[in-house]
C-alpha cells in the first residue's frame, strides 16, 4: 500500500513539475499554436 501512495505522489509530482517546466519553456499549445495571423487576449 505505502508503495502504491508513493508512485501516485510521484505521478502527481512529476505532472506538475513537468506543466510549469514546459509553460516556462514556451512550449504551451498556446505559443506553438499562434502564428502573426491568430489572435490571442493575453
Amino acid at each position: 500500500m505505502k508503495i502504491m501512495l508513493l508512485a501516485f505522489l510521484a505521478i502527481a509530482v512529476i505532472a506538475v513539475g513537468s506543466n510549469l517546466i514546459l509553460g516556462q519553456a514556451g512550449f504551451s499549445s498556446q505559443d506553438r499554436a499562434a502564428g502573426p495571423a491568430v489572435r490571442l487576449d493575453d
